[in-house]
């Protein structure tokens, strides 16, 4: 899932010098994902993975890295 989720991040909405060096817990918000990038990111998990995610979860909690997207995700996969 993580990777999926690196590669669309990286080719479609932050850019990132060296994206392998990248934690799994590091800011993506500090590297520049924004409301429309957001937007975007949301889009792409609902379609790549079949859940609706609410807009009343979407908050820096829920995006600020790798490890949170997947968290969200789950939770509302295993709904």
């Amino acid at each position: 899932m993580k990777k999926k989720l690196r590669d669309f991040i990286f080719q479609e909405l932050v850019f990132v010098a060296e994206p392998n060096q990248f934690g799994d817990d590091d800011d993506l918000l500090e590297a520049g994902l924004d409301s429309m990038g957001i937007m975007r990111l949301i889009m792409y998990i609902e379609n790549e993975y079949g859940v609706t995610l609410p807009d009343t979860e979407i908050e820096p909690d829920n995006v600020q890295s790798f490890n949170a997207l997947e968290r969200w995700i789950l939770r509302h996969k295993n709904a």
